[in-house]
């Protein structure tokens, strides 16, 4: 076994045998409009090296109804306590999917936080988000190529976000007019992540809606894309959710 494996071993072995990590053991990680899970291998890699069991759904986009089927199958896939992250439009499939048994608490990244009864379009209206659209027919689009970098993902490498605004996949306009019928977290632990320098959700936005929650908040100087330019941090904020679980 070489040096680098054998840490890889050691640092994970701490982690299981750490009692702040005795309940949550899963984490399930959603992705936001247009993309898809591969966006979260940093902060993957990260909580699986603290010895966490993690998950990544891959959302249809078809409709939220399945987005949030989706979701819900890759919960009933885990064994005990689970802690549930959602970035961007994720944040609204978890809203609904988080009322399965085993989530125990919710983490928003950079993520949108509807209540019983609002659609996304009405709750943006709040403080309008800045989605430069591409329409490919009347109800699909994709981000704007054009504008990718500057307005979603500025603080990663150009040569990223072409790869990813090249990957991205179509969404309807279905899902922000589709109201919702549950909102896991008026019961359960939540915490936010505001993106300071957000050009898609206005911070103002997340700030409201996570206090309107009572969200615990983290600031982080960043982009939309907060999950790839600071993995890190993200992690720490989701760690931090882990280890509330009790």
């Amino acid at each position: 076994m070489t040096i680098k494996k054998s840490l890889f071993a050691l640092i994970a072995g701490l982690a299981i045998s750490d009692p702040a990590y005795a309940d949550a053991r899963n984490v399930v990680l959603v992705h936001g409009a247009t993309m898809d899970g591969s966006g979260w291998r940093q902060v993957y890699d990260i909580l699986k090296i603290r010895g966490l069991s993690v998950s990544v759904v891959q959302l249809p986009h078809t409709s939220l109804a399945y987005d949030i089927a989706a979701t819900r199958l890759v919960l009933k896939q885990q064994i005990g306590p689970t802690v549930l992250v959602g970035h961007s439009y994720g944040g609204a499939v978890i809203t609904e999917a988080g009322s399965e048994d085993t989530v125990k608490a919710m983490v928003y990244v950079a993520a949108l936080q509807p209540d019983k009864g609002e659609n996304l379009t009405e709750l943006s209206q709040r403080f309008p988000m800045k989605i430069d659209m591409k329409m490919l027919d009347n109800q699909s689009f994709v981000p704007s190529p054009n504008t990718y970098h500057d307005s979603i993902g500025s603080d990663l490498p150009t040569d990223v976000t072409d790869f990813i605004s090249a990957s991205a996949k179509a969404m309807t306009l279905e899902p922000y007019l589709t109201r919702f019928q549950h909102a896991a977290w008026h019961a359960k632990p939540t915490f936010g992540i505001v993106t300071t320098q957000d050009k898609v959700i206005p911070p103002a936005l997340l700030r409201w809606m996570y206090k309107r929650a009572g969200t615990e908040t983290t600031d982080i100087v960043s982009s939309h894309m907060v999950y790839m330019s600071h993995p890190k941090e993200t992690a720490d904020v989701i760690l931090k959710a882990v280890a509330s679980v009790d």
